[in-house]
């Protein structure tokens, strides 16, 4: 399998880490960016940041006896606790200004040990700017629902104005609702399950989620879940999904791989393709929180081993190519 990245940089692509400056950040791990091209033509990024270090053993060599995934914490504080920086990008795509997102307004004591807002997609819906993504903290049980926070943006501060938590539209007591792909020319609209492909719309008025299209399911052998952003794309809409596959180590330990599908969809939200697996740089754990298209080339953003942040850039022909021929 070759690596997206490779074949990027092998048909006129380019990679950028993403990088907070270091006076901004505690000690961890910063990950899981989402790319957004905004209106005035900035690109911007949003990239999570939690306080602990994942250590993978990659290779299965060097398990430690809690396994294969260990989380390590400083020794006063053992929470999954999440704070995100935006940044704005210059024309090479490197981070020229970053911004601590202040939610300190809205904050309540949190209840459950992951803390913050988890994995935010940047859009701008109705002419404003969220991050939307799940938070946990708000039951004692750690039940993940998804959330919309407004962002105001100045120059010099990014802060969280109002913040929403997204009812389901089905299931009311389902454990944990994370995941959905906001599609960012429909106001308020996710993806929210790839297979089969159900698209939900969040009323603001009334506070309700309301289901509007449930496709056919297709035969695949992994679960699709959501990824990017679901951006339109022509005649289409594409967006990039995950799959986690969960197998035991050889000390039978929890140990997960992750891997990646382009989706694509007609305008009536019926499937035209699913790319086969991919995997960004050949490591297992990634994520891809992030896509947009800056004049002829595909941005896609992504996370490595919740330690390192990256956009990735190819030709919007290389990416179709990549698509049609090579996967």
């Amino acid at each position: 399998m070759t690596s997206f990245v490779r074949y990027a940089l092998e048909n006129g692509g380019d990679i950028q880490p993403l990088i907070v400056p270091e006076n901004m950040i505690t000690p961890g791990g910063l990950f899981n960016p989402s790319i957004f091209l905004d209106t005035d033509g900035k690109v911007i990024t949003n990239i999570r940041h939690c306080q602990y270090t994942l250590y993978h053993s990659e290779k299965l060599k060097y398990e430690h006896s809690y396994g294969p995934l260990v989380y390590l914490h400083p020794e006063d504080d053992i929470t999954l606790t999440t704070t995100n920086y935006l940044t704005i990008l210059d024309d090479d795509f490197k981070v020229a200004k970053a911004l601590t997102v202040d939610t300190s307004e809205l904050d309540v004591k949190p209840i459950w040990t992951f803390i913050g807002l988890e994995d935010a997609r940047v859009v701008r819906w109705d002419n404003k700017l969220y991050y939307t993504g799940v938070r946990r903290d708000t039951t004692k049980n750690g039940q993940g629902r998804m959330e919309l926070s407004e962002i105001e943006l100045t120059p010099k501060s990014a802060k969280e104005i109002s913040r929403v938590r997204i009812p389901t539209p089905r299931d009311k007591d389902s454990y944990c609702e994370k995941n959905w792909m906001p599609i960012i020319d429909q106001d308020y609209r996710y993806v929210k399950w790839s297979n089969p492909t159900e698209v939900v719309e969040y009323d603001p008025i009334n506070h309700v989620t309301n289901q509007v299209h449930v496709g056919e399911y297709t035969n695949k052998s992994c679960d699709f879940r959501g990824g990017s952003q679901v951006i339109p794309f022509g005649n289409h809409y594409i967006a990039i999904s995950h799959t986690c596959f969960m197998h035991p180590s050889e000390a039978k330990r929890k140990n997960a791989t992750y891997r990646h599908s382009i989706i694509v969809w007609d305008k009536n939200w019926n499937i035209v393709k699913y790319s086969k697996l991919f995997s960004f740089m050949d490591n297992l754990v990634e994520f891809c929180c992030g896509m947009t298209v800056v004049n002829d080339d595909v941005l896609i953003s992504f996370g490595i081993q919740d330690n390192a942040a990256y956009v990735v850039k190819l030709p919007i022909e290389a990416f179709n190519k990549y698509i049609i021929e090579v996967v």
